[in-house]
Order: C-alpha cells, then structure tokens, then sequence
C-alpha cells in the first residue's frame, strides 16, 4: 500500500528523463524486450514488487540501474546519492554523443547481454560442465550489474568520478568496445560455455 507522499514523489522521481524523448526509443533483442520496462511515470521508492513473481519486470530499467549501483558500501541504502550519479552519468552521455542516453543505455544492456552460461551436472561421482541459455531476465539482469559493476571499480583509487566511470562504462558496452568490462564479461562466460557444449 502506498501513501500519498509516496505517490507524490513518484511523479517526479526521474525528471531527469523529461528531457529525453521516450516515445523513439528501439529495442532490438525480442527476448529482453518484454523485461525492459521504459515506463517513467510510475516509479516508487519501496520495494512494492519485492517477493513477487517477475515483479524485477516492472521495475523502470533507469531504478534497477540505481538499485544496482547501490550495491556497493559507498551507496549502500543511500538511492538519492546514486540516482544522483546516474543523473550525471546520463548529461555525460548526452554531452558526448548527442544522442539519447536512454538508447544508448538500452544498446549497452543489448551489448552486454549473454546468451548462455554454464552449469554443473552431476553424472555419477563427477560433474561435468554444461552450455545451457540464459533467460531473458537473467540475462537483463547481469548487464546491468556488470555495468555497475565495472563503474565501480574503474572508480576506485581513482581521479575519475564515478560518474564519469559510469558513463563511459555504458558508451563503450553501446559500441561493443571489448575495452568495456561488462563486454569481456560476456566474451569469456559464452567462450567458457562454447567450450562446454
């Protein structure tokens, strides 16, 4: 249930976005489509969808970004800090490209995205490595975190801010630039799971 102080500040949560035109954005991958939720206009600071199924699908791709940063110490429960960091990382992004940072995010996940992994199956007293696909949420799921991920770290013990880490972090994954830490990511979990097949 959501009061409405709650409702209020949902409205204008991300007025960030309003300057970007939502209605042309494109994404490619059928599969991750149906996940990536582009809504701007109903964004809550609770976890309404927390212990739901697929619930993580309706969250707006731009929160689960900000949650996803919130993962380390420094921004660790601290959402107004790291909304702030994705805020900056999106003029960067729209300074240097002169395109849609919201595109460019969505072609980075796209990017960034594996197609498959591997698991472990037991035969007998072995376990043999085995190629298996990636649903589309996990798959959604890893981008974003390997983006975040690599923000972080490029950040540390570091001049560059992480704002500035972030935006090149999405810039390079948007052009499939293997200098991109979440693209290598993916390069070795699909050359290992090749190999497994």
């Amino acid at each position: 249930m959501t009061t409405k102080k709650t409702e209020k500040m949902s409205n204008n949560f991300f007025p960030m976005l309003a300057k970007y035109d939502m209605s042309s954005l494109k994404i490619e991958d059928n599969g991750i489509k149906r996940y990536i939720n582009l809504d701007t206009e109903n964004i809550y600071l609770g976890g309404i969808y927390a212990n739901k199924i697929f619930g993580k699908s309706k969250i707006p791709l731009v929160e689960r970004l900000i949650n996803d940063m919130m993962r380390t110490e420094v921004y660790n429960g601290k959402k107004i800090k790291a909304y702030k960091v994705v805020k900056a990382a999106f003029d960067i992004i729209d300074k240097k490209t002169k395109a849609n940072p919201m595109q460019v995010l969505i072609d980075a996940i796209l990017n960034a995205a594996p197609k498959e992994e591997t698991t472990r199956l037991r035969f007998g007293g072995i376990s043999v490595p085995k190629a298996v696909d990636i649903s589309p949420q996990r798959r959604l799921d890893i981008a974003i975190r390997n983006i975040c991920q690599a923000s972080v770290n490029a950040s540390h013990k570091n001049k560059k801010r992480i704002e500035a880490c972030l935006a090149d972090e999405i810039m390079k994954a948007s052009k499939n630039d293997v200098a991109s830490f979440a693209i290598a990511r993916k390069n070795d979990v699909e050359r290992v799971a090749k190999s497994a097949r």
